[in-house]
């Protein structure tokens, strides 16, 4: 399942940023130059979950397997691109309801700005589940993020 959701992010990236790339780049300022803002989407995380991210550097998200908190310490922007392509890499925390499993995990991902104010990001996470024994596992998210 998480293999597939990596297969399916490198296609869905591809195909936004040939797509949305004249359009976006004329617009994309506008989330970079109000970094305090408050937006909300829906992802596919903890299954299918929601999300609300504060100040683009706090990033919650409830969904129906669990939860995560994710803490965005650094961010970039990707040089020499058509399209306004920016990376991030962060720290958080994650637990599933049904199988009492929690953990550490490491963000690391890429944001598109399709419009002035709507936002794609893909992100692969190690994990690292410390339920019973302590087990690395890699997991990923696809969102869509509203910014206010």
């Amino acid at each position: 399942m998480k293999k597939t959701l990596g297969i399916c992010f490198v296609g869905v990236m591809c195909f936004a940023t040939q797509a949305f790339a004249a359009p976006a780049y004329q617009e994309s300022q506008s989330v970079k130059d109000n970094p305090h803002s408050l937006s909300a989407g829906i992802a596919i995380d903890q299954q299918l979950s929601a999300v609300l991210s504060v100040d683009n550097t706090y990033r919650f998200t409830i969904g129906n397997q669990g939860g995560a908190v994710d803490y965005i310490f650094k961010r970039g922007q990707f040089e020499n691109l058509r399209a306004p392509l920016s990376w991030y890499v962060g720290a958080g925390a994650w637990s599933q309801w049904d199988h009492d499993e929690f953990g550490a995990r490491l963000p690391v991902g890429v944001s598109y700005p399709v419009t002035k104010r709507l936002e794609m990001y893909a992100q692969v996470h190690p994990e690292l589940d410390l339920h019973d024994d302590a087990d690395l596992q890699l997991g990923g998210a696809l969102g869509v993020k509203y910014h206010f």
